[in-house]
């Protein structure tokens, strides 16, 4: 259960839930961070994909469903979704740290984690470092490389877009038209979601509409251009696999990205790590729910 009595957060609902707000401070300054609670029993976190549309929303269906058997706590990062989108530099360290701190504050024991794309690498970052933290863990089309890392741009030219995105003025404008309806769709449409006709007006206006707040092109710039990367190769990515002392699940989508498939496979061959493979592509926690649920439900109840 959760150790501390939260701040009441007036934001709609996400996931279904409570929604809270945890005070971080981060280099002497606070910055709100949005979470939502929903059910009761055994702790599991879930941790959302990074990307332009980051949001705990996108982990709706799984808490849901696992809302039935545990208390699910979903997590905005900072920069993403309903918590603080400051004009910070983003890096690795700030998020390994709000993780760290957040799990310090809020539970007393191990917990179970759902940890989708990027936020698997940051998962296993605290398996390697608090091994106490986790009791069990799921990484749902696990990433390590951002998207124009994957594309093999090179580190100067990603730190110009970088750069040129935070940048005001022309920097917006270029956040702009790269968060269009049209062009989230096509993104969508290309490798987050299998099913074009889950791609609705209604769908998509809301995925828009999440990306359009005050201070919301810093984090994605870091993101996109490979500066939350979590490991710097693959070698590090595997690294972290094979340290893993406690029960780990890896879920892999079976239409990913050849390349980001190839990663996950390399994960997944690993000894230690147990893998199952389901219909879907790197937004298959959002849009294969329904039969993620059942796989993960299986799983963390397993000599529970």
């Amino acid at each position: 259960m959760l150790l501390t009595s939260p701040t009441q957060n007036t934001q709609d609902p996400l996931i279904g839930g409570t929604p809270q707000i945890y005070e971080w401070v981060w280099k002497e300054q606070p910055y709100r961070i949005s979470y939502e609670v929903r059910g009761e029993g055994l702790p599991v976190l879930l941790l959302p994909a990074f990307s332009t549309v980051s949001s705990r929303s996108e982990m709706q269906g799984l808490a849901t469903r696992l809302s039935l058997d545990f208390q699910v706590v979903a997590l905005d990062w900072l920069g993403f979704g309903q918590s603080a989108r400051p004009a910070l530099d983003y890096r690795p360290d700030l998020y390994h740290q709000l993780l760290h701190d957040f799990l310090r504050v809020h539970f007393s024991q191990p917990i179970s984690v759902v940890a989708a794309g990027h936020a698997a690498g940051y998962a296993m970052h605290i398996a390697q470092q608090q091994p106490n933290s986790w009791s069990k863990m799921v990484l749902v089309a696990p990433t390590w490389k951002g998207p124009l890392c994957a594309m093999g741009a090179p580190s100067p030219l990603r730190d110009g877009v970088r750069e040129l995105v935070r940048s005001p003025g022309l920097g917006q404008l270029l956040y702009g038209l790269n968060t269009t309806p049209g062009f989230l769709k096509f993104m969508y449409r290309r490798h987050v979601f299998v099913n074009e006709a889950k791609l609705t007006p209604e769908f998509i206006q809301q995925k828009y509409q999440s990306t359009q707040q005050p201070g919301g092109r810093f984090a994605p710039a870091a993101f996109v251009t490979g500066t939350l990367d979590p490991m710097a190769h693959r070698e590090e990515f595997l690294a972290a696999g094979r340290s893993l002392t406690i029960p780990t699940l890896v879920v892999i989508g079976e239409q990913s990205p050849p390349q980001s498939r190839a990663e996950m496979e390399a994960l997944a061959a690993l000894p230690n790590i147990q893998t199952v493979r389901l219909p879907g592509t790197l937004g298959m926690h959002e849009e294969e729910a329904v039969s993620l649920s059942e796989v993960l439900s299986s799983f963390l109840t397993e000599d529970a």
